[in-house]
């Protein structure tokens, strides 16, 4: 059984990167931070990148960013918002804390700002009819007309639009649609993928499969309805279970119980707790392992491309 490091990014799977730590109140990231719509965050968010919030989010703790931060309709931000940059806050957003900016401040209409705000760039308040009613209004009136052609058109280039990418740092933290991400709960309805030498707190269900990369701390358990895989010295003080296959690498220690349909546990990794498994238990070898991955790439010439780069360097 073999599990690849990479996941396909499909806007539906957490995405936690490398050297991300989950502290008691916050979460210190080092790219661009994207929360999608409708998320519970029982944590402040603070980075070296941009934060981008969707609508209808509820963030308990601070904002903090070196670069601009965006908050969409309805959302509620628990504490302060701190920017290097610009702020973008939609209509009726609230912030029940104390809000400061370097840049220009755009704000919608009947947005909450708690404890005042301190900008130091232009200031923008407006009251804008959102751009579904233009959109609306435009379409009874090219209906008056006769014109369905250009109403096709139109209707084509919305649905085009809406599964738009967004321009992203390389390094970047993503929280689908309807996460929770809690201090004892956190709800994934997807696949979710932490990068190298990240810290997390909480308790995790997640519909989907789970890939933890290398040197990784997690405080919690982690509940999945896929296939689990741990990298090398990943350290797991909390229970595991999953519907699939669980794989645990090299190095790693879980402090509880292992439940899943099978599991592969490497001869140097360390379990205290009980092992559960439908389909039974294989101890793995590295050195086999490793042996069995390099005939499988030349087979399918994948090494071809590592070797000409170790002659380059």
């Amino acid at each position: 059984m073999y599990y690849r490091l990479g996941m396909a990014f499909d806007r539906k799977t957490l995405v936690i990167p490398d050297q991300t730590k989950f502290e008691e109140k916050t979460i210190i990231a080092k790219g661009d931070v994207i929360i999608g719509d409708r998320c519970l965050i029982q944590f402040g968010v603070k980075t070296e990148g941009r934060i981008f919030v969707g609508e209808h989010v509820i963030i308990d703790g601070n904002l903090e960013a070196t670069k601009d931060i965006r908050a969409d309709i309805f959302s509620s931000i628990g504490g302060n918002v701190k920017s290097g940059g610009n702020v973008y806050l939609g209509e009726k957003v609230k912030v029940k804390g104390k809000l400061s900016l370097k840049g220009d401040l755009d704000v919608g209409d009947s947005v909450e700002i708690t404890n005042g705000f301190e900008a130091q760039g232009w200031i923008n308040i407006r009251s804008p009819i959102p751009m579904i009613i233009y959109v609306f209004i435009y379409l009874v009136q090219l209906l008056k007309m006769g014109h369905s052609e250009e109403i096709d058109r139109i209707l084509e280039e919305l649905e085009e639009n809406n599964g738009e990418t967004i321009p992203i740092s390389e390094i970047f933290l993503f929280i689908p649609n309807n996460s929770i991400i809690g201090l004892q709960k956190s709800r994934v309805d997807s696949d979710v993928r932490i990068g190298k030498k990240s810290v997390i707190i909480g308790n995790y269900d997640i519909k989907g499969d789970v890939i933890i990369t290398d040197d990784c701390i997690i405080n919690g358990t982690i509940k999945s309805t896929g296939n689990t895989f741990f990298g090398k010295n990943v350290d797991v003080q909390g229970n595991i279970e999953a519907v699939g296959e669980i794989k645990i690498d090299e190095k790693s220690k879980i402090v509880g119980n292992i439940s899943g349909g099978k599991i592969y546990l490497s001869k140097k990794a360390s379990v205290q707790g009980m092992l559960f498994a439908k389909d039974g238990v294989s101890f793995t070898d590295p050195s086999v392992l490793e042996a069995e991955e390099k005939v499988n790439r030349f087979e399918s010439n994948l090494g071809i491309v590592d070797e000409v780069n170790n002659i380059l360097e």
